[in-house]
């Protein structure tokens, strides 16, 4: 699964540093609003402001005005951090689909379901604590943009690899791009399956996880077996270091 940002955000999303309650993104208290901020956290506290005004509104509906007043700025300062609307809104779509190599560290050892059930559940609690971000942003408002579409896939591609690292199935001598293609299927399953969550409110967690997790399972002991002739994990006990991104 892409993006999704993580905890650290990732992917799906991963939350931007700033991106927190205390952010200063929206009404502040007068301490918050007499308080100096340095370069760097005034840089975070526009991009958690932008991050969220981004998954609430379709990208042509929010200004860099709307984000400068947002975060109690100048709208001049918007532009002297991030150049410009379009350059901010790139910066958040690529943090927000970068998965984050310390939730792959995180996870645990042992067998193929156990670290299944660990990475679902990774993705999932990443998905609840960016209320859905994640799923908001790269579907529309700049169109076909190049640079949008290079971030997006380029997410995509490196979530794919991560998940065939994670899963046992880098070092196969043959089929290694029909396996890719199966994982690529399989993120559009967590996408769609994360908005009929979070969006559409049709499924609950729960039913989400068991769908998540079935399905890879199905992938990787019964489907990727047939491509090529790489072996396929067995039930015993993974070695340590393999990682698990969805």
């Amino acid at each position: 699964m892409t993006g999704a940002k993580a905890p650290t955000n990732s992917a799906p999303g991963a939350t931007a540093p700033g991106a927190t309650a205390g952010d200063g993104c929206g009404v502040e208290r007068p301490e918050q609003a007499r308080q100096r901020l340095s370069p760097e956290e005034r840089r975070r506290q526009i991009f958690a402001c932008a991050e969220k005004l981004f998954a609430q509104r379709p990208y042509e509906d929010v200004s860099a005005t709307d984000i400068a007043a947002a975060a109690g700025v100048a709208r001049g300062l918007v532009n002297h951090y991030f150049g410009n609307k379009r350059q901010l809104y790139l910066e958040v779509v690529r943090l927000n689909s970068t998965v984050s190599g310390l939730a792959v560290a995180a996870l645990p050892d042992g067998t193929l379901q156990d670290r299944i059930d660990a990475s679902v559940t990774w993705f999932l609690d990443t998905l609840e604590h960016t209320g859905g971000t994640w799923l908001a942003l790269g579907s529309a408002g700049l169109g076909r943009d190049p640079d949008l579409e290079r971030i997006l896939l380029k997410a995509e591609n490196d979530s794919v690899e991560r998940l065939m690292e994670a899963m046992g199935l880098s070092g196969r001598s043959s089929g290694q791009d029909q396996v890719r293609a199966m994982m690529r299927v399989y993120a559009h399953l967590a996408r769609s399956s994360a908005r009929e969550w979070l969006l559409r409110r049709t499924l609950t967690r729960p039913q989400v996880h068991s769908l998540l997790a079935g399905t890879l399972r199905v992938i990787v002991r019964d489907a990727v077996p047939f491509v090529g002739n790489g072996p396929s994990p067995d039930n015993g006990a993974w070695p340590s270091g393999a990682g698990v991104v969805l």
